[in-house]
């Protein structure tokens, strides 16, 4: 186990990493499975789903993890049978026995967690199928080493807060991933500031302010024009 790295409870019992080098952690304090389900499966997924008429999904992670907005989206759509190939971006994987130790299988399906965990590995080093409804690939690179010929229905953006990762926030990435972004496509993230609107109106998007997780006022979600 990388010493830098450590399991933590978080408010609503769920637990997350703490990442020492970063001086961060991988999601809110505040809970990071009713972050997850807010942000990226309510306000992201479902609300993409509502939106269109489909049983196909695509959805881009910057930011993989731990795996938990994977999983609680895997279980979302095998609950629906609705199509999910799925593409993480994460330089620094964590390792399969710290992804064991985060209790995640209390949410999901026994199922969806053993096979998760048996093909993380595979997922690493290309497409591996979790089910019959879920593609999974990881993407070992940082944000601007990534390129795929593809665009996706929905961007997950949850990289590291701006005051620890602020190279992620900028211009630079910020416009690399929205030529990852299908027109119609939704981009949500945890954060919302002013540079980060101004950033994604000027790249083509509609802004949203949408209510934010427990301990924020408020959240980003954009709709690609």
């Amino acid at each position: 186990m990388n010493h830098e790295l450590k399991i933590v409870t978080t408010a609503d019992g769920s637990k997350t990493i703490y990442n020492a080098e970063v001086g961060e952690l991988y999601h809110s304090r505040n809970g990071a499975l009713q972050e997850s389900l807010h942000v990226f499966v309510n306000a992201g997924l479902n609300y993409f789903l509502d939106q269109n008429n489909t049983k196909e999904v695509s959805i881009l992670e910057v930011g993989f993890g731990t795996g938990l907005n994977f999983l609680l989206s895997a279980d979302a759509c095998t609950i629906n049978h609705i199509n999910l190939n799925y593409t993480g971006i994460e330089a620094y994987p964590l390792a399969a026995q710290m992804m064991g130790q985060t209790g995640y299988n209390d949410y999901i399906p026994a199922e969806l967690w053993a096979s998760y965990l048996k093909h993380y590995p595979g997922a690493l080093a290309g497409s591996v199928n979790i089910n019959n409804n879920c593609l999974l690939q990881i993407a070992n690179c940082k944000l601007l080493d990534f390129q795929s010929g593809r665009q996706y229905d929905i961007v997950y953006f949850d990289a590291f807060a701006a005051s620890r990762q602020p190279e992620m926030w900028e211009q630079q990435a910020i416009s690399h991933v929205e030529g990852f972004v299908k027109p119609g496509g939704v981009f949500v993230t945890y954060a919302i500031t002013g540079n980060l609107k101004r950033m994604l109106k000027a790249l083509g998007f509609s802004i949203q302010k949408v209510p934010g997780a427990a301990g924020k006022r408020e959240m980003l979600r954009a709709i690609k024009l």
